[in-house]
């Protein structure tokens, strides 16, 4: 089983082959690669819509895979694989948004007025000003309500999926994404009648 072709399989069915080759001894090192070559920018890309700084997301996605290489043994298979890691990276980035806004609070800024001036003033984010008016409509939104948009919208999951990462119940997050939702264009309808 230690030469199998990911791209033949399921998801399902990868998660259970990179947990067996992670579980031997003598295949670990391959199922660790493995786990991190199947995940590694899905896990980017969702920390990356939370904290929007390439750096500050690179540091997360290391430390998020330490924490699934530490805690790998008590993955107890309630739900799946992917979630799982998913969990960490959304616990693990909100606990950063926290620090990270604690912090700004003592220089009497916020975390999204930061992310907002970044934006206007990064030379490679060549968003047209419908995009920048998106991105500030969801700065916009509680972190929490903000992360639930960005995985129902940006990453497509399922809200069973989400609720299973947030460890929320679906109808909460439905009704949280429909108001995030509302929220959102109201905005960028405010913002396009200036």
């Amino acid at each position: 089983m230690e030469n199998v072709n990911l791209n033949n399989l399921s998801q399902e069915e990868k998660e259970r082959h990179i947990l067996s080759l992670i579980k031997n001894k003598k295949t670990r090192e391959k199922g660790y690669a493995l786990l991190i070559s199947e995940f590694s920018g899905r896990i980017y890309w969702q920390i990356r819509r939370m904290v929007y700084s390439h750096e500050d997301t690179d540091d997360l996605v290391q430390e998020v895979f330490i924490k699934v290489f530490e805690n790998i043994e008590t993955f107890n298979k309630k739900s799946k694989l992917s979630t799982w890691i998913f969990s960490i990276a959304y616990n693990h980035t909100l606990n950063f948004l926290k620090s990270k806004t604690y912090r700004n609070s003592k220089k009497n800024s916020s975390f999204e007025q930061n992310v907002l001036a970044s934006l206007e003033a990064d030379s490679l984010f060549d968003a047209d000003k419908a995009t920048l008016t998106l991105e500030k409509a969801v700065l916009s939104l509680p972190v929490k309500q903000r992360a639930v948009f960005q995985m129902r919208y940006y990453q497509d999951l399922s809200f069973a999926q989400i609720a299973q990462i947030t460890k929320t119940s679906e109808g909460a997050l439905k009704a949280s994404y429909h108001i995030a939702a509302e929220k959102i264009e109201k905005l960028v309808l405010q913002e396009s009648n200036i």
